[in-house]
């Protein structure tokens, strides 16, 4: 090992190359992170996880409560959360990361979260059934094609075309 690949790249991950499929690109790519952005679509269960149980709220309006208690966390507060066996290194990519893949990535789900949590809150407002199952029916037209634009900017697309549609339905 030479000195150089010994120390950390100081160069945003996405513009990282690493030609013999070796080092940093290797291991992120084994750690399920996508060594062109920095970014890991495990961050996308935790908005999945909130999609899941408003999916749920029609069929069983029990399930309401269980969104209503959902918090939103941050992408490197859901990795020190988890299980996820590279969280550090997740972590690291995330901070790492092209400032301005970052940005959009970070506006996509700063959008997810403020939409979930209006909507508990407007649920926790809420003493009928069938109006908390149409809020979970809203939030979850909204919500799911923003985790699909948030899982494109983690795989490396651009997706502005997506975005002007998305905001605009």
């Amino acid at each position: 090992m030479t000195m150089a690949s010994s120390k950390p790249s100081l160069l945003p991950v996405a513009k990282q190359t690493d030609p013999n499929g070796s080092g940093r690109e290797a291991e992120l790519s084994a750690a399920n992170i996508n060594p062109r952005t920095g970014l890991a679509t495990d961050y996308l269960n935790h908005f999945n996880e909130a999609i899941m149980l408003l999916e749920m709220i029609p069929d069983m309006p029990d399930c309401a409560a269980d969104f209503m208690e959902w918090q939103p966390l941050s992408y490197p507060e859901h990795f020190m959360a988890s299980n996820f066996k590279a969280r550090d290194l997740a972590i690291e990519a995330y901070e790492q990361a092209d400032p301005d893949i970052r940005a959009r990535f970070d506006n996509v789900t700063g959008d997810m979260t403020t939409i979930l949590t209006a909507v508990a809150s407007a649920m926790k407002g809420v003493r009928q059934d069938k109006t908390r199952a149409v809020l979970a029916i809203q939030a979850t037209g909204w919500v799911k094609p923003l985790v699909t634009l948030a899982g494109g900017i983690i795989n490396g697309e651009r997706g502005e075309t997506d975005v002007d549609y998305i905001m605009n339905h």
